[in-house]
């Protein structure tokens, strides 16, 4: 039995710093990961699509250059050229945190699979062949979800894509149908067009994005369909079987009509599961939702008393960011004797399609469920002038505003660099700056976030 101060389950984008503040602090930590340091962001989330993104973004913007009067009569894509400055990337960053953490004084990194045997003993299958059990009075998880495979009659017995494998594909797909129009869905089927697939995309509900606005929906499914991918919406896959030549085929019930589609690839984007299956949590007092993520309270503690969950395991918003505040809330509770809460903290988010959306805060539709006496603020992107001389007039700026409080509520960019534009209007949400005091800001001219002013003028 080895003995440490804390045991962190996982080397993601909270456990890794995580486990070296703790370390710092005097704690001795035992960081335990049964993959790659760095988690699903930098090894098959963020880093590595972002880079793609990037390329499929430069493709794009040559095809369209007569738009700004340059001529470029052909490019050509190479893939494989991609592909390997996306993985040189992705080993730059891992490499990177890897060598943080063996800086790290009281820090051990132990690759290898973790058990628990009870609330504070995690057993270790390690990868050279060897069984540890460690102890810890605290123990933190982050242990992250993975692709979920849905129940399709067939689909075991296709050769499917997920997130994670389609970032080791060799060529680009000839024809891909994506199933589910989520963001992970629809960002990699604009960058696979890019690179001259066949996309077709499917969602079972009436719209893609159904948590979002309709407007919000339709501008960004009319966005897809001008760049030449198919969108189905009320689509519902309910047979695959392998066809010759490595051709798949999918029976759809589309719009209660049965209809099937021959392609060359499938990518299942139909959300992620929790990994809790494997780790024994039921030798332990913690406990799970019926999806199996791990129940936590506001402070990020589970029921078995010292053990925490960070990150997608815990359930909620899966976003990088979040499993770095995760790590914030644990090490100034613990280290510093806080109280800081998750609850109704702010969660902004952004999806890297071209162009980005951007959102924080609550929609117009949850606003008008919740009742409150709200205004909207609307204009097109169209009606920006950075907008109209960069070429990037899709989308629209919106807000929701507290008709008596002139608080920000929430905000949608659809937009260049609508993630960062989404982020000014944040901070004034964090601020307390209200609409009508943005609406006479100054900004630097002319940016995209000058147009913030006409926005609220937009406000009768």
């Amino acid at each position: 039995m080895k003995e440490f101060d804390a045991i962190v389950i996982g080397a993601g984008q909270a456990g890794v710093p995580l486990a070296k503040k703790l370390a710092n602090a005097g704690w001795k930590t035992a960081l335990i990961e049964k993959r790659m340091v760095g988690g699903t962001c930098i090894n098959d989330g963020c880093t590595p699509t972002k880079a793609m993104v990037a390329s499929a973004r430069l493709a794009y913007q040559a095809g369209r250059s007569k738009d700004l009067g340059i001529d470029i009569p052909a490019y050509e894509i190479d893939f494989k050229a991609i592909m390997a400055r996306k993985s040189a990337i992705v080993t730059q960053f891992r490499e990177g945190s890897i060598k943080g953490i063996e800086k790290t004084k009281n820090l051990t990194l132990i690759y290898g699979e973790a058990k628990f045997q009870d609330d504070h003993t995690v057993y270790v299958n390690e990868r050279d062949g060897n069984f540890e059990n460690y102890t810890a009075k605290h123990i933190f998880i982050n242990t992250g979800a993975s692709p979920r495979i849905p129940d399709i009659e067939g689909v075991k017995a296709i050769k499917y894509l997920t997130s994670t494998t389609i970032l080791e594909l060799k060529e680009v797909p000839e024809h891909l149908l994506i199933v589910g129009g989520g963001y992970i869905g629809l960002e990699f089927g604009q960058m696979f067009k890019r690179f001259g697939s066949r996309i077709t995309i499917m969602e079972q509900s009436v719209q893609l994005m159904p948590k979002e606005d309709n407007d919000v929906c339709e501008v960004m499914s009319e966005i897809f369909k001008e760049e030449g991918m198919e969108v189905l919406t009320e689509a519902k896959v309910v047979k695959f079987e392998t066809l010759a030549h490595d051709k798949i085929k999918a029976t759809i019930d589309l719009k209660g009509e049965k209809t099937t589609i021959t392609c060359s690839h499938v990518l299942l984007a139909s959300g992620r599961s929790p990994q809790t299956t494997a780790l024994g949590l039921e030798n332990t007092t913690v406990e799970c939702d019926p999806h199996g993520f791990v129940k936590v309270n506001e402070f990020l503690e589970t029921k078995a008393a010292n053990i925490y969950a960070l990150g997608d395991v815990k359930g909620g918003p899966a976003f990088t960011h979040i499993s770095y505040n995760d790590y914030i809330v644990v090490t100034k509770n613990l280290l510093e004797g806080s109280k800081m809460s998750i609850k109704d903290r702010m969660v902004p988010y952004c999806m890297f399609t071209d162009p980005q959306l951007g959102r924080i805060g609550i929609t117009e539709t949850q606003a008008a469920a919740q009742g409150i006496d709200y205004l909207v603020a609307k204009i097109p992107m169209r009606n920006v002038a950075r907008a109209i001389e960069n070429a990037e007039t899709r989308g629209f700026m919106k807000a929701v505003v507290d008709k008596k409080t002139k608080q920000i509520l929430g905000a949608t960019i659809i937009g260049e660099q609508g993630g960062e534009i989404m982020s000014i209007l944040q901070m004034a949400m964090m601020g307390k700056i209200t609409y009508e005091e943005i609406r006479f800001t100054i900004f630097a001219h002319p940016l995209y976030a000058e147009s913030l002013n006409n926005l609220f003028m937009s406000i009768a």
